[in-house]
């Protein structure tokens, strides 16, 4: 009996081995897809740089980037103030593309975002205690930037490490799921306290950071953000067999040999680096984690994610790109939240209504 079932798993595992060998072939033809999508981030990417307050013409444009410039003006206004935000929208939409694809995957759950598991209420925490608490903090901490970064970066990393001291306890994603909301909601449960005895000064620039903002990101912030972005992104790489056994269900992905415990820590530490580092230097965006991993399965028809993986990181730059360039359309710059809430509200109501 013993001997028969053992031969019924491992044609099972053999069966399910197949079906997604063939699945990876089936889905090269549709690599040329990335051609496309990659021309348009980099022309949404030029794009970006050419608008703003005031517009700078495509051929100026050009011969400052090939160190040509006609005008030193346009070439400060380009390097020192709008490559840095296009630079950031890129890190930002490719981090959360990725983010909310990973935990989409570890909860099963369409409407998973890269913030679930608390990490955006952790930063917040971290900004609303400097914000709201100044009069007990250095000067040095409070008056700078970068005390505010730092702040984000200790009360992410602080409900992210609760996070994965509990998941050690944990046998289940969904448990891990619930555990992730009630700390975000504690942490926000903090922020409100603060708030109410907070004056209204730091209250309404504690609500201008949470809208969201690209433009707050310096030179000297992307020589830390971009290695800290990119090696969440070649966590998440190296995840990407186990998390296609994850797609299959624990059982299944443990008859391939994935760890699920500890795929799924590794998980939480990639999504943590990616969420948390992106909220700490330009604030918490919404809607783009949930939306762009949906957008990317639509174009490609697939679930495999080395194939996603990358289909995330374009679409996500490009639409967080199209968003700053939205957002400069009017005479005054609009929060980046509230476009990308624009773009990823619908797609998440249309998820919702397709799967009644």
């Amino acid at each position: 009996m013993g001997l028969s079932q053992n031969k019924y798993s491992t044609k099972r595992q053999q069966g399910v081995l197949k079906q997604s060998t063939f699945k990876s072939m089936k889905q090269k033809q549709n690599y040329w897809i990335f051609i496309p999508l990659l021309i348009a981030t980099v022309l949404l990417f030029l794009l970006d740089l050419s608008i703003g307050s005031f517009k700078i013409p495509w051929r100026e444009l050009v011969a400052t980037l090939t160190g040509n410039p006609t005008d030193p003006i346009h070439a400060e206004i380009i390097f020192n103030f709008r490559m840095p935000k296009a630079i950031s929208a890129v890190l930002a939409g490719a981090a959360l593309s990725v983010a909310g694809l990973l935990m989409q995957t570890l909860f099963r759950n369409p409407l998973a975002d890269p913030y679930i598991l608390g990490v955006s209420s952790g930063a917040s925490l971290g900004v609303a205690i400097t914000m709201m608490s100044a009069s007990f903090l250095p000067a040095f901490w409070t008056n700078s930037s970068w005390g505010l970064v730092l702040s984000a970066v200790f009360g992410a990393a602080f409900v992210l490490l609760l996070v994965i001291g509990v998941s050690y306890k944990l046998q289940s994603a969904a448990s891990l799921l619930i555990v992730g909301i009630m700390f975000g909601t504690i942490a926000s449960s903090i922020v409100s306290i603060l708030q109410y005895f907070s004056n209204p000064d730091a209250i309404k620039l504690f609500i201008l950071w949470t809208f969201g903002s690209l433009s707050a990101v310096t030179r000297e912030n992307l020589q830390i953000l971009i290695p800290i972005v990119l090696i969440g992104l070649a966590l998440a790489v190296f995840l990407h067999k186990n998390a296609d056994g994850l797609l299959l269900g624990e059982n299944y992905a443990k008859a391939l040999g994935v760890n699920i415990k500890s795929t799924r820590i590794l998980i939480v530490i990639a999504t943590g680096i990616l969420a948390g580092s992106i909220t700490a230097f330009t604030g918490p965006i919404a809607f783009v984690g949930i939306a762009v991993p949906h957008i990317a399965r639509g174009i490609f028809k697939s679930s495999i994610h080395k194939t996603l993986i990358p289909a995330s990181v374009l679409i996500g730059s490009a639409l967080i790109l199209l968003c700053d360039i939205i957002s400069q359309i009017p005479t005054y710059t609009l929060p980046i939240n509230t476009i990308s809430a624009l773009f990823g509200a619908p797609i998440i109501i249309w998820i919702i209504l397709r799967r009644r």
